[in-house]
């Protein structure tokens, strides 16, 4: 009876420890795999994490090009919400990022390539006419008309 019980009683315990190691395992696995801001991850640039840092926002490598009687890489807001919902390094749900989304982007541009001192547009409209655009000279947010021509860099979330 005795070595049946401390038979038992070892392959419980060496369970448990199994099972407390593989936990410490995953765990630290996806501490490892959580994005940070600059790290190329999901087709673009991290540039925000939320709280939890499961969850954030990743800007496409380089600004949109071809623009249609504008010059190179300017949209007019129509445009530009057009632009954004391109087909991007594999993946196919870019957006505009909307005013709050292009300030953070504002704030991280260091950690992004090809970000142009000029005006990226937003998605959030100010007017119905008009939408607000983010300074990347300044940093300052502008509502301009719609017709008025402004970069693009699309974003999406993960």
């Amino acid at each position: 009876m005795k070595i049946y019980v401390k038979k038992y009683v070892t392959r419980l315990w060496t369970v448990f420890l199994l099972a407390g190691l593989s936990m410490v395992m995953l765990s630290s696995l996806s501490a490892a795999a959580t994005p940070k801001i600059g790290d190329s991850y999901n087709g673009g640039v991290v540039f925000y994490v939320d709280g939890t840092g499961q969850h954030g926002l990743i800007a496409a490598k380089a600004d949109m090009t071809g623009s249609s009687g504008k010059a190179e890489g300017f949209f007019n807001w129509y445009g530009a919400k057009v632009a954004a919902n391109s087909f991007v390094d594999g993946y196919c749900d870019w957006f505009l990022p909307n005013k709050e989304q292009l300030k953070q982007l504002y704030i991280n541009r260091g950690s992004l390539g090809g970000i142009m001192d000029t005006y990226y547009w937003s998605s959030s409209e100010s007017e119905s006419n008009k939408a607000w655009a983010q300074d990347f000279s300044t940093g300052q947010q502008i509502d301009g008309n719609k017709t008025n021509t402004s970069r693009v860099r699309p974003v999406r979330a993960f």
